[in-house]
């Protein structure tokens, strides 16, 4: 997402847009703020749903509503609440992958190191704290891997025939 708006700022030619010119059109800043905003919705909506379905076959009990957040929890697989946190974040990186292969086609790692980026920043403002806990980042950088592999890997055979390029008009 940054990337695709700095390129769009400084008239870069990108791949699947071609060249923009040094002023980009409010139409172009506002399809990068939706993509960015419905990414970011997409990606809680999962998580929040994977978190229930851990809770039920997990039988947690008490879970704290800032489950997304929370680096606290001491690591544990005899921890409930620990597991509920790792598999709902690991879950959720690998099916936003794939949702974000959908909505952005095939800037997934720019969109997913976004999302990433500013669910730290969210962190840091519900806890009120920077997380130290190498156990968070761990958890953080493999779901970050696994959804920029995968999503990258299906956004690449989806649509991979369906792009125009330049090259290819002038032979139209």
């Amino acid at each position: 997402m940054l990337l695709d708006y700095c390129c769009r700022c400084c008239g870069f030619t990108l791949k699947r847009h071609g060249p923009f010119s040094l002023k980009t059109t409010p139409s172009d800043t506002w399809v990068v703020l939706q993509n960015l905003l419905t990414c970011m919705v997409c990606f809680y909506s999962l998580y929040y749903i994977v978190v229930s379905l851990c809770i039920g076959l997990l039988r947690v009990h008490e879970i704290n509503s800032l489950t997304p957040f929370d680096y606290t929890t001491q690591p544990s697989w005899q921890n409930p609440k620990y597991l509920v946190g790792v598999i709902s974040t690991e879950v959720t990186y690998i099916l936003g992958g794939l949702v974000f292969a959908w909505i952005v086609e095939e800037w997934v790692w720019d969109y997913a190191i976004t999302v990433t980026l500013l669910h730290v920043a969210m962190t840091v403002a519900v806890m009120s704290d920077f997380p130290s806990a190498e156990h968070w980042w761990i958890a953080l950088g493999s779901g970050l891997a696994m959804m920029l592999f995968g999503g990258q890997l299906l956004a690449y055979k989806l649509f991979n025939n369906n792009f125009v390029y330049p090259a290819e008009l002038q032979n139209f």
